[in-house]
């Protein structure tokens, strides 16, 4: 794909349902009983993967119209897969999924792409053997391929290291079966669709903070039934971002985004560009099914550098590759800090943003945990993608600024979370 700069991007767009939300309703439709219907489902690859799994766990899957049909089995229904369970790409599907296989009486063994294969596993496999589960790396590297056996499970708790919502669902989700109360702590709360959403579908599910609200617990009882449930699932604000982002830094532009889920734990970036200075409004704000929606309004903007640290950084991890393209064209100075996460990403994502906005021109300078950024011109370059959705997608946004063409190699992609991210430029244009 090649890019060059351009103004005035105006128009209104609707993005794909949410990555995170598409994901939680297939597998939680699965072990419900009854049906479960999706409408707005995200069929991108990754959520895609999701449903190849659980179709080969004998599930019943099918598509009417635009709604997806979920035939669930109950918590235990799920069938014996008489092969390897294809994650594909999707941290997602491969750590959650570790966790409902922990609970069942088959043995099964899952496995993805080359860059999942090379993602660290370790964090799920310590808590889930805690648990009682008998979970290996099949290559003894920490990483996919996991082999999961049938044991019994018991409920535990666990001070998680890191703020992960992929980390914390395999958890809980694992407590459905196991015997006893099972509570995650995390160091600040991560993204809260897995709480919100077995809550809906009849699980005993409580919350709640440490006294000076910086620690979050979610603890869950074993349940005899979960109950298949109608959802529509909000527009993914991760997607989203990359048109909050263009409004913001395409001069002359207007761009209004519909039906966006704007859920707390999931927001941060609407603050940071508040803080950097942008024009950014919420409107037709309301509450679906437990998660909070709204269109956002955003206008072209003069930015500023700002830090980005601390509790705010889980809320907009999956972001920082487009608000360091912000960044790079902001005046003045943008630190980003405690994001060490994002090493663990599709790739390390603190190198392959740096090493693109280098090549952009940009005054950047990684660290341990994130990035320095000092604003300033960019200038068309190759992008160096390494197949990461997030990179093509946000160094397509910086190619709309910088002087001279731009070329996103492996621009294809963007087939993980957004397949017609390029369509949606075509109707702002």
């Amino acid at each position: 794909m090649e890019l060059c700069s351009i103004s005035g991007l105006k128009g209104r767009v609707a993005v794909p349902g949410d990555k995170s939300i598409s994901h939680r309703c297939i597998m939680f439709g699965s072990i419900a009983d009854g049906t479960t219907e999706v409408r707005n489902f995200l069929e991108g690859a990754d959520c895609l993967a999701t449903i190849r799994c659980f179709r080969s766990l004998g599930i019943e899957i099918e598509k009417k119209d635009t709604t997806v049909i979920v035939h669930g089995k109950g918590l235990h229904g799920l069938s014996a897969p008489d092969r390897i369970l294809d994650v594909g790409n999707s941290g997602t599907t491969t750590r959650l999924l570790s966790g409902i296989l922990a609970g069942q009486s088959f043995e099964s063994s899952l496995s993805g792409d080359e860059s999942l294969n090379s993602r660290p596993m370790r964090r799920i496999m310590d808590p889930l053997t805690r648990m009682g589960a008998h979970i290996s790396s099949i290559h003894g590297n920490g990483c996919a391929p996991l082999c999961i056996a049938p044991s019994r499970l018991h409920g535990i708790h666990y001070d998680s290291p890191v703020s992960s919502a992929q980390v914390k669902s395999c958890i809980l989700l694992a407590g459905l079966y196991a015997d006893g109360e099972t509570s995650v702590t995390e160091p600040s709360l991560s993204r809260n669709h897995t709480e919100l959403m077995l809550r809906e579908f009849g699980a005993d599910l409580r919350t709640s903070h440490s006294l000076d609200s910086t620690k979050a617990t979610a603890s869950i009882r074993p349940c005899s039934r979960l109950c298949g449930q109608k959802i529509t699932v909000p527009g993914d604000i991760s997607s989203a971002s990359y048109f909050i982002a263009a409004g913001l830094i395409v001069p002359d532009s207007e761009i209004l985004i519909e039906n966006v889920g704007i859920n707390p734990t999931r927001a941060g970036i609407l603050k940071v560009c508040e803080d950097m200075g942008g024009n950014i409004t919420l409107l037709n704000e309301r509450t679906e099914g437990g998660e909070r929606i709204a269109d956002i309004l955003v206008k072209t903007s003069n930015l500023h550098g700002i830090t980005i640290e601390g509790d705010i950084i889980p809320t907009l991890i999956d972001e920082i590759p487009v608000i360091a393209v912000m960044a790079a064209v902001a005046e003045g100075t943008t630190v980003i800090k405690d994001a060490a996460e994002l090493k663990v990403k599709e790739t390390d994502r603190i190198e392959t943003v740096t090493d693109n906005l280098t090549a952009m021109g940009c005054n950047v300078t990684p660290t341990a945990d994130g990035m320095i950024i000092t604003g300033g011109n960019l200038k068309g370059a190759s992008i160096h993608t390494l197949l990461d959705h997030r990179i093509a997608m946000a160094f397509s946004i910086a190619a709309l600024v910088a002087d001279g063409n731009t070329k996103i190699l492996d621009s294809k992609c963007v087939d993980v979370s957004y397949p017609t991210f390029y369509d949606t430029f075509e109707q702002l244009l």
